[in-house]
């Protein structure tokens, strides 16, 4: 079991985050359309998998505009923003921001994502949610960037990310 920390407590991680050079799990996730989707349906694409507990916090929600700003400069890319959050919610916030570079997806009909990509918050009051995770996906699915953030309310390493896809 990993642990993270929110405001300096610490919070059980269950599950693997995958890592650089692996495969990526399989993974079934609900689009704001609430059709479900898999990794095919952006097959040959680099993927920035952005994995949070709520667009609904600060931190969050900053981290889903930051990653907007930085998609059109990603070639052959896309960025997903996984969360809990219901595709009615998430696609309503990025409707109010303006956001239209990311794709929101839910894990609210797949809770197996949370312990099959090693973000499943499983202590504490967020217990149910998933933890902050930056995953970088290459066009066949390997995992090229893998970064569980130590501390929830901090802001996930931006540079690394994109370095990795460079």
């Amino acid at each position: 079991m990993q642990q993270v920390t929110r405001a300096g407590t610490p919070v059980d991680v269950d599950g693997n985050l995958p890592a650089v050079g692996q495969a990526a799990a399989p993974l079934t996730l609900t689009n704001t359309d609430l059709v479900d989707v898999t990794l095919a349906n952006w097959a040959g694409k680099r993927k920035v998998l952005n994995i949070l507990p709520s667009v609904d916090t600060p931190t969050c929600a900053m981290s889903t505009r930051r990653f907007n700003e930085l998609a059109s400069s990603m070639a052959n890319a896309v960025v997903l923003v996984v969360s809990a959050d219901l595709p009615f919610a998430a696609k309503r916030f990025c409707g109010a921001e303006g956001l239209d570079e990311v794709e929101t997806l839910s894990t609210f009909r797949h809770p197996a994502f949370h312990k099959d990509w090693g973000v499943a918050l499983c202590s504490g009051p967020m217990s149910g949610l998933c933890a902050r995770a930056v995953v970088v996906l290459d066009e066949q699915d390997r995992v090229i960037h893998s970064q569980l953030v130590e501390e929830i309310k901090e802001q996930p390493d931006y540079d690394a990310a994109l370095n990795a896809l460079s």
